[in-house]
């Protein structure tokens, strides 16, 4: 077999497990209904998910190199961005906050260093 059909095989088995495990979810619990435990839990997914993309984003300069410092331009505009957010509650003026203080922070350690 050639290896373009190899991975055709692998993208489509793949491809029908994602869709059945999805599919599973909703079949099952469109006649059973859900545990309030699990409804509970599965409130937290998005959010949690969300700081397991972002947070490594923002204290990784390089891989494996964490810098937790003054000097990570990402982790200063994140800080204000999380007080504006907390302050202000508004997701625009979140984003816009983040990306002057990171546009500053930048400008600010190119002038000092």
């Amino acid at each position: 077999m050639s290896s373009a059909w190899s991975w055709w095989i692998v993208i489509f088995v793949v491809g029908s497990l994602n869709y059945l495990s999805r599919l599973s979810f909703i079949a099952l619990f469109a006649h059973v209904e859900m545990p309030r435990l699990l409804a509970r839990a599965l409130r937290f997914v998005p959010s949690t998910m969300l700081t397991a993309i972002v947070v490594p984003a923002i204290v990784f300069t390089a891989p494996a190199t964490l810098a937790f410092s003054y000097t990570n331009p990402k982790l200063v505009a994140a800080s204000i961005a999380a007080l504006i957010a907390w302050r202000t509650k508004s997701a625009t003026a979140t984003m816009a906050a983040g990306m002057l203080a990171l546009w500053a922070t930048q400008w600010l350690l190119r002038i000092v260093g």
